[in-house]
């Protein structure tokens, strides 16, 4: 079986989900089953029946936590935010997984740099901050199959996002920082990271065009946008 991730897709960055998508095709060695998470979509299928919440800072805020269900299989599952890019083989994210885990994320400790983020959007404080961007669902953990359509539609945000639906830390297990370098955040290392995380706004929105590995994600760009042809939809 093929390898599978979930990229949480925003109708306002369209650009950064298809860099993304195109960064994780063109480094992986053997194929990787890619799809978008729309919010659209999964509300259309009846598993998502939140209100719509204008505070939100994206369209996949909470439905990221739908992905074990939606995979609906015994395998590990990745989710990560559009909003990064890939530079090496997202294959071997997936080496070394411990079975004992409900899932694998990196486990930032820090404060953020800026007030706002993105298109304008506030930046908020909370433990746990951003561990949820990128993560490795175990599909054969209790507890995340408990991850149903009834829960994540009822749940406080921050009881999903803190991970206090799993009721023992040690279930845990802890990534590379690579895995999920938050740009802007810590000081830039001489190699690339594996996955960079333009978490406070991308080279796709204006005032963010001099981030830390814009050239980067520029390069991507420019490579996606060859592959397209002429006239052709997103």
């Amino acid at each position: 079986m093929r390898n599978r991730v979930y990229v949480g897709y925003d109708s306002r960055e369209d650009i950064a989900w298809q860099v993304c998508r195109h960064s994780i095709n063109r480094h992986a060695s053997t194929p990787i089953d890619i799809y978008p998470l729309r919010q659209t979509t999964v509300r259309e299928l009846g598993l998502y029946t939140r209100p719509m919440d204008a505070l939100s800072s994206t369209e996949f805020s909470l439905t990221r936590f739908l992905v074990p269900y939606i995979a609906a299989h015994d395998g590990w599952t990745v989710f990560m935010d559009c909003d990064v890019l890939l530079t090496t083989d997202l294959n071997a994210i997936f080496e070394g997984l411990d079975e004992s885990k409900a899932l694998y994320v990196v486990q930032h400790d820090y404060e953020p740099a800026n007030a706002i983020k993105m298109d304008g959007k506030a930046q908020t404080v909370y433990p746990r901050k951003n561990w949820s961007s990128v993560m490795i669902f175990n599909g054969r953990n209790p507890h995340v199959r408990a991850l149903t359509p009834e829960l994540v539609n009822t749940a406080a945000p921050s009881y999903l996002h803190r991970f206090e639906w799993l009721p023992d830390d040690s279930l845990i297990g802890s990534l590379d920082l690579g895995w999920n370098f938050l740009e802007g955040e810590y000081p830039l290392p001489e190699k690339a990271p594996n996955l960079i995380h333009y978490t406070n706004g991308g080279p796709w929105f204006e005032q963010w065009t001099n981030v830390g590995y814009a050239d980067l994600w520029l390069d991507e760009e420019a490579r996606y946008l060859a592959t397209r042809p002429p006239g052709a939809a997103t």
